[in-house]
């Protein structure tokens, strides 16, 4: 299960941090609800998966670098901003580094 509700985490996250894009600086006030459930129920669901015995090394780590990922590559999906090749390198150097740390 902590893997579940880690996923769980990233996607609330994930959701939330774009609903803060959408919400235009919040002067969208609909998209105040998706922000706050999302990030409620991201650290519910971090806190879950960390009681159910996943490390916070393991589970933070991931959480960050999956969620970076995700948000950039959905706002160039959805508002069609850019991806620059140092942008790609900056993931790939998040990522990597998010290995390193998880192997070590």
């Amino acid at each position: 299960m902590t893997w579940i509700w880690l996923l769980a985490s990233i996607i609330s996250e994930v959701v939330a941090t774009l609903s803060l894009r959408a919400a235009d600086g919040l002067r969208r006030p609909l998209w105040l609800l998706p922000i706050v459930v999302g990030y409620v129920l991201a650290f519910t669901f971090l806190a879950m998966s960390l009681s159910a015995g996943m490390p916070v090394g393991v589970a933070y780590g991931l959480w960050t670098a999956i969620g970076i990922v995700l948000v950039a590559l959905s706002a160039r999906v959805i508002w069609h901003d850019r991806i620059t090749p140092r942008m790609v390198a900056g993931m790939a150097l998040i990522i990597v580094g998010v290995l390193l740390v998880e192997a070590g």
